[in-house]
């Protein structure tokens, strides 16, 4: 009902800009559902896979752009509960490596999309541990793929994958307390570890160790991707891409912002990383809403079309709210950004009203809201200047700056 109201538009949904902990939409209208996933670029196209966690199987996605992404639908229909699935090709085959029942599972299949039937449980050397987060890195300079684990006994361990699929010697391992959701980038010859603590479904602050060789040592002490307080704004680690542009090279951090079971409310926390290679450090570049030129690799912003200050206060369904008046609209699903402050984030669901619409928390379109001052959330608007917008809070003050739409592309 909900969906059908507010947020949904008929024909082909075409995306314009990444917005972290927003919901995202596919090019179908439908919200995206790869969780703990990985992209691989083949051509001139991304493939994103990932854990549907409305059909608890390996979902793959495709773009041009890393922004408007088709669905391809279920990649083994016959496998369930399979988490962080990540594609490898180690040989003339096409894997998908996965968690699932303690165990890491390999999927195999003749084709890149779909197909891909049970191979084997993973037995991981030296020890067999196999209770992980699965994480991929492929090395582009030895065309070598590797398994990234971490065990019950909080060893983040690396291993690479033979022809045949399985897996080989331990290249190198980490063993620094307990860490989970590995992923590795690489950059002016250095190998960029990325982890997360283990804290369930909670944000913390996730972490780098560094080394010159993906055979280690990996050294540092863990230094955090973002400032801590904002537990890596709100997200964990499930992949690190690389976009190798003809001006620049962008690095990118992909992260699931998961909601408090890890279920369908989860969202994507994806940000440029800044990288330091004289001081070995990685920095994400939050911002609230971007995108990157997969051609030039040059990371680009939206230019505000209107920004809209608010018009009254209103005490309808909510109180303490701010109301936008004549607010222009596509008759479509746009970005729109709401700028507000709250003392507490956590405290008090902050609402939004759209014309004659129920209300509806913010926080269910966008996870990062109450966080930053700018929070994007995706409406569709009646076209023209004719349109209403409230945001309130229950019982509780905020404090509304304004609203903005942005040059559409």
């Amino acid at each position: 009902m909900l969906l059908s109201l507010l947020f949904l538009a008929t024909g082909v949904f075409g995306a314009s800009w990444i917005a972290p902990g927003a919901v995202w939409y596919d090019t179908d209208g439908n919200k995206i559902d790869a969780h703990g996933g990985g992209v691989v670029k083949r051509g001139d196209t991304f493939y994103w896979v990932g854990h549907g966690v409305s059909n608890q199987t390996p979902m793959m996605y495709s773009s041009t752009d890393l922004v408007n992404w088709q669905n391809l639908g279920q990649q083994a229909s016959s496998v369930s509960g399979m988490w962080r699935p990540k594609i490898a090709k180690p040989n003339g085959s096409f894997w998908l490596f996965g968690q699932q029942d303690r165990y890491v599972l390999s999927l195999k299949s003749a084709e890149f999309i779909g197909g891909y039937q049970t191979s084997a449980k993973v037995h991981i050397p030296p020890d067999d541990y196999s209770y992980s987060d699965t994480g991929m890195f492929h090395d582009d300079a030895t065309d070598t793929w590797y398994l990234l684990t971490s065990a019950d006994h909080n060893i983040v361990q690396i291993n690479q994958i033979n022809a045949d699929g399985t897996l080989g010697d331990r290249v190198s391992d980490l063993r620094a307390g307990g860490y989970e959701a590995p992923g590795i980038v690489k950059a002016d010859g250095t190998y960029y570890l990325i982890v997360s603590g283990k804290t369930g479904w909670r944000a913390n602050p996730n972490k780098v160790f560094t080394s010159s060789s993906i055979s280690g040592p990996w050294s540092g002490s863990g230094s955090d991707i973002a400032p801590q307080d904002q537990n890596t704004y709100g997200s964990q680690n499930t992949f690190e891409l690389t976009v190798q542009g003809s001006e620049t090279t962008t690095y990118i951090y992909m992260g699931d912002a998961w909601d408090s079971e890890g279920g369908e409310g989860s969202n994507y926390v994806w940000l440029p990383m800044l990288i330091d290679s004289g001081s070995k450090t990685v920095q994400l570049d939050y911002h609230p809403m971007w995108k990157v030129d997969v051609n030039t690799g040059v990371v680009s912003y939206p230019e505000t079309l209107r920004r809209y200050s608010p018009g009254s206060l209103s005490g309808r369904e909510v109180t303490n709210a701010a109301t936008f008046h004549n607010v222009t609209g596509t008759g479509a699903l746009q970005w729109l950004s709401i700028h507000y402050r709250v003392d507490n984030p956590q405290v008090g669901d902050v609402y939004i009203i759209v014309n004659d619409q129920p209300a509806v928390n913010i926080s269910s379109l966008n996870s990062r809201a109450g966080y930053h001052d700018s929070v994007p959330v995706q409406l569709k608007l009646e076209g023209g200047d004719v349109n209403t917008i409230t945001v309130g809070r229950h019982d509780l003050e905020i404090s509304v700056d304004g609203l903005e739409i942005f040059e559409e592309e």
